[in-house]
């Protein structure tokens, strides 16, 4: 705003002047002798005017001009702090002093709160007075730490202590509240740091991590910190997260070897970075001075360079002078093409993890004190509360947590590692209770697990990359540390590990993330790079030794598959009345999620790992060789080494680029120092390729081309073996043609006649006269082989009476008559052709294999219980159809009085399109404490829960998901100080799941007792005395009777599944009964009607 003098004021007069109003009332240094701070009159309400300032005009309005004014007043270092150092720490009776120093820190934790630049709110005002605020900061935070009138965050946790002496459930929101707000401002000094972007001009000493540690340390905070984790969940809920924040900024990119060495070991550390720092500097200098400037080259050089084609070019600089390859080099950079690549976007998250911090030897011992408590009585409270809050979504947290809280994990399971080295080192014999792994149990169950999984894939699948790092490091210190626990020589540790290993590897999606993630890397941060490698190192070396002490490991696949049915109707204009019946719930695409364990082959996992993609991305982790440390080193080497040796896939590293970064890291300007322990693994490993690819270039020719390019995995495959690789195309398993039945009971002379009248209908004459000469070839060898069997009977010697002969039961059983198709067309007909089937099980034929095997090669057989008779019979039925087709109503076909067999529902986990409840987790409920086979059941299963089909987000859905998730967290951000209050947890009861499980038992029982009703009144039937003959296709027409009354709704009888289940089973009594009867034959010659009447007959005097 311009001013009546000419000059610019970026805030409102008008509020600048109520702000220095205020700040006047509160008060100023006394003028009597002693020099302390005066308070004003109303300065308790001149306070709380401040606030309502900053909270009415700034967030309100969404603008800082408060903030700004407040900060060029000097309120925080020349009022609050004096007024803070005026409650004296033995005054703790003074409700004034306390209410004043309340209404400071109210002031405070605003003016200190972290800044976040979202582009979609920012204003002018923000662009204006951001860069002032945060170097305004970092002086509130100097003058915090530093100030010498009172320790000003011991103060604030005395203004919290009575509400934290109260007991959990009778706080107050008001107690809450001021709970909230201490720890809102210890995590706030914690977190300040100077701008990255802008240089501080104060002394960096005063603020950095050592002296924010000294003062945690000095003003009790640690001690505060540790009591409040170790309470987590009993005294205390929603301040969790919270807490977890303010360890987070102390231990962040803190060098944990460091911590656990004494000072001997780490004046010997500082000395050995110093040394290879100089050796560093040594090399570079060195390979500048080969072709920098010399005192003599400072005139303007151009010279011209002749090339192979006769061209001339030119170059300028001395360089050019040096060596052809110079030339060379100067030319093909003036050549090359390079697109624009705009620059990359600063991330705030980066910013928020920051530089790896050097501590002082003092701020080291405060630290690895506080560390060594939290994890003896703190770690596994804090941790298990924090991973509940996160699970169940509860309102205070924010989507940084989550990455703050693996990134915690990840840290402290390091440092538990660390301490057990150091202190093995230091030959300690720690207690057992310490030493055990009971320390940090509580992230290594299985709900740890489940939330990992989680973490891991909605990371990979929102691209999260900072939040994907994280879970990354925690992935591997959890593998690190079960690892440790394996090799601990404790049996109870070795049982658990090996549980948690199983758990670990016993899911096939999180290998399938592993591989993606490893495999998709593009441009992000160095940070989930180094995550990235070392989560697959770690992963595929455990994996492999765990895999071969487990030799029958099993791991669970889910998949997506798909199943369709295909249309059965063939006759045009005429609607199938069946579909309800016919076994599938309509003719779309219905998809089923399959869940199976297979055997786990790590051979082949690993070759998941040996594409060219994944070479590149440790390509493009080697490429920072001269910064990685030894153990970064040796994980690059490990997995050269895999691919080249152990995968024998050496020709993906045969590419000009990565020989050239091979060759330049033993033997180029800026080479590995041959003192690192890794040299001399790299320069093997390096010659061992050379002479591969030297090798292989001399029997493939081919391959120097191929070292230009990237290959594929056939590509890959003919450079290694010279010859394509062997793939045989299998299709899916071949289906035969859908069984078809009768709609309504027919006799066998009927049915065969229907079938035979609907394959002439489809032109399909010549199956049915193959079926007709197969019959008659097989009635003929039947009457040829009794009749053998006659004369053989005949002319057998008389055998003495007082031999003992073996007594056979019966005549000498016919062979089987093998149905040999006579060309390819007939066998694709015999599996495709639904009414040719039909055809062939009705005159007697048979398969060979059980039906679930069946492929089109499958043999097709005449049984020997198939008489000659019979198959005489099923000629002639074949001849009358032939000579008279079967009629019907006009418009219907024979082949409507067909219809298919109604298939079993498959109990399976389809996918719909509404929504179902969430499918069962990826883990049983037991803990790693347990120790038992996966594939134990421990009762029924429960049946599968449909669940909807997850689909691939597109990037503008990704976008809307992060802007609907930052919003939300930003109203939760501005709601803080206005809504502060926990809403304990309401107890979870399973009163709704055991109400319906009452329910089913009662229908269950119900449906018991209406079957013993119906069978107490149901009369037995009379055993029949006279021999029955029974037709061939009794027992059939009778079996579709029993379907047709119980689906047919034609039929008008109505009968009870209780009556036709007892029936059915007295039925089958009976005829088990008459089995060995012997059936009525039919003598030679008769003509059709007379065996009708025959079997009438037979069935009538049968069920007398």
């Amino acid at each position: 705003m311009e001013l009546a003098d000419g000059s610019t004021d970026i805030v409102h007069p008008e509020v600048r002047a109520h702000i220095n109003s205020l700040v006047s009332a509160l008060g100023g240094i006394s003028a009597d002798s002693d020099g302390g701070y005066q308070l004003g009159d109303d300065a308790l309400e001149v306070l709380r005017d401040l606030k309502r300032w900053i909270r009415f005009y700034d967030e309100k309005t969404n603008r800082m001009d408060v903030a700004r004014c407040i900060h060029e007043a000097n309120l925080v270092e020349g009022d609050l702090l004096p007024i803070l150092s005026t409650w004296p720490e033995n005054a703790t009776d003074s409700k004034f002093k306390s209410r004043m120093a309340l209404a400071c820190f109210e002031l405070m934790v605003p003016l200190t709160w972290p800044m976040a630049r979202d582009r979609e709110r920012m204003t002018v005002n923000h662009h204006r007075h951001m860069p002032v605020l945060e170097l305004a900061q970092v002086g509130y935070k100097r003058a915090v730490v530093n100030y010498d009138g009172a320790r000003v965050l011991h103060t604030a946790i005395r203004v919290a202590l009575p509400s934290m002496a109260i007991p959990i459930g009778d706080r107050t929101q008001r107690d809450q509240g001021i709970i909230k707000l201490v720890l809102f401002f210890l995590r706030n000094i914690a977190m300040i740091e100077p701008p990255p972007d802008v240089k501080y001009e104060g002394d960096e000493s005063q603020i950095s991590r050592s002296a924010t540690i000294d003062a945690f340390s000095y003003q009790d905070i640690f001690l505060v910190l540790l009591t409040l984790a170790s309470n987590m969940g009993e005294d205390f809920r929603a301040e969790d997260t919270s807490v977890m924040e303010i360890i987070y900024h102390l231990v962040k990119q803190v060098d944990i070897e460091k911590l656990f060495m004494n000072e001997q070991q780490l004046s010997k550390a500082k000395a050995g970075e110093l040394a290879d720092m100089m050796s560093k500097e040594s090399s570079m200098l060195k390979a500048y001075n080969r072709k920098g400037p010399t005192r003599h080259n400072r005139f303007g050089t151009m010279i011209w360079v002749k090339r192979d084609d006769g061209k001339m070019s030119s170059l300028s600089g001395q360089d050019a002078l040096a060596d052809a390859s110079t030339r060379n080099q100067k030319m093909d950079n003036s050549k090359t093409f390079r697109p624009p690549r705009r620059a990359r976007k600063g991330d705030k998250d980066e910013k928020d993890l920051g530089l790896p911090t050097k501590l002082n030897s003092r701020a080291y011992d405060q630290l690895r004190s506080f560390v060594e408590d939290f994890l003896d009585s703190g770690f596994n409270p804090l941790f298990q509360h924090v991973r509940k809050t996160i699970d169940r979504e509860a309102p205070h947290v924010m989507q940084y947590h989550r990455r703050q809280f693996f990134y915690l994990v990840a840290w402290f399971l390091e440092a538990e590692r660390m301490r057990r080295k150091a202190r093995k080192q230091s030959s300690q014999n720690p207690s057992e209770d310490i030493s055990s792994f009971n320390l940090v149990a509580g992230v290594l169950n299985q709900e740890m697990f489940i939330t990992l999984n989680k973490a891991l894939h909605e990371s990979l699948e929102m691209k999260d990359w900072h939040e994907l790092t994280a879970v990354m490091r925690c992935f591997t210190q959890i593998l690190l540390t079960v690892q440790e626990m394996s090799e601990s020589g404790n049996e109870d540790n070795e049982e658990i590990a090996e549980n948690v290993l199983s758990r670990l590897f016993y899911e096939e999606a999180t290998h399938d993330a592993i591989a993606t993630i490893i495999r998709t890397y593009k441009d992000q941060s160095f940070n989930y790079l180094d995550a990235a490698t070392e989560l697959v190192h770690h992963f595929l070396r455990i994996l492999e030794g765990y895999s071969k002490q487990n030799i029958d490991m099993q791991v669970r696949s889910r998949k997506r598959t798909r199943r369709k049915k295909k249309a059965a109707q063939d006759a045009a204009g005429i609607e199938n009345d069946n579909d309800e019946n016919d076994g599938s719930d309509n003719d779309a695409a219905s998809a089923e999620r399959t869940t199976k364990e297979r055997k786990f082959d790590f051979h082949r996992f690993a070759t998941r790992f040996t594409p060219q993609s994944v070479v590149d991305t440790f390509v493009a982790f080697t490429k920072y060789y001269r910064d990685l440390t030894d153990s970064q080193l040796k994980r690059a080497h490990r997995y050269f080494y895999r691919v080249a040796f152990k995968a024998e896939a050496s020709v993906m590293l045969f590419r000009v680029d990565i020989i050239h970064l091979f060759y330049n890291m033993i033997k180029g300007p800026a080479a590995l120092e041959k003192s690192s322990r890794v040299f001399k693994e790299w320069e093997e490993l390096v010659k061992q390729v050379l002479r591969k690819c030297f090798k292989k270039l001399e029997q493939r020719p081919e391959l120097l081309v191929e070292m230009l390019f990237s290959k594929g995995s056939s590509t890959a495959f003919f450079l290694e073996y010279g010859f394509e690789r062997q793939t045989v195309t299998t299709a899916s398993k071949a289906k035969p043609a859908a069984e078809l039945v009768f709609k309504n009971t027919e006799e066998l002379d009927r049915q065969i006649a229907i079938v035979v009248g609907a394959m002439l209908d489809k032109n399909q004459a010549n199956h049915v006269a193959w079926i007709k000469k197969i019959l008659g070839d097989a009635e003929s060898e039947r009457k040829a082989f009794m009749a053998a069997e006659e004369v053989m009977a005949s002319v057998e010697p008389v055998q003495d009476e007082a031999e003992e002969q073996p007594t056979e039961s019966g005549p000498k059983a016919p062979p089987i008559f093998y149905v040999r198709p006579d060309d390819k067309d007939r066998r694709n007909a015999m599996f495709k052709n639904s009414h040719m089937r039909l055809l062939m099980k009705l005159v007697g034929l048979q398969l060979l294999d059980p039906a679930s095997e069946e492929t089109p090669e499958s043999a097709w057989i005449i049984p020997s219980d198939v008489s000659a008779d019979v198959l005489k019979d099923a000629i002639h039925y074949i001849n009358q159809a032939e000579f008279s087709p079967p009629t019907f109503e006009e418009g219907v076909l024979a082949e409507h009085q067909l219809k298919r067999k109604s298939a079993p529902r498959k109990k399976a986990d389809f996918d719909d399109d509404e929504d179902g409840e969430p499918d069962d987790p990826m883990f049983g409920p037991l803990g790693p404490t347990v120790r038992r086979p996966i594939d134990e059941e421990d009762g029924p299963k429960k049946s599968p829960r449909k669940r909807r089909p997850r689909k691939e987000l597109t990037e503008e859905e990704r976008q809307k998901k992060r802007k609907e998730r930052r919003r939300k967290e930003q109203d939760r951000l501005m709601s803080f100080r206005s809504e502060e209050f926990v809403r304990p947890e309401d107890d979870e009861t399973d009163s709704e799941y055991d109400e319906a499980f009452f329910a089913r038992e009662r229908e269950i029982k119900a449906k018991a007792a209406a079957i013993r009703h119906v069978a107490e009144r149901l009369p037995v039937p009379r055993k029949p005395t006279r021999k029955r003959g029974i037709a061939a296709t009794e027992s059939a027409s009778s079996s579709e009777e029993h379907q047709e009354g119980s689906g047919d709704s034609e039929s008008g009888h109505d009968s009870d599944p209780g009556d036709d289940f007892i029936l059915r089973a007295m039925n089958t009594t009976l005829e088990e009964e008459n089995e060995g009867q012997p059936e009525g034959t039919l003598p030679d010659g008769s003509d059709g009607e007379s065996r009708k009447r025959r079997r009438i007959s037979e069935r009538g005097n049968g069920h007398v």
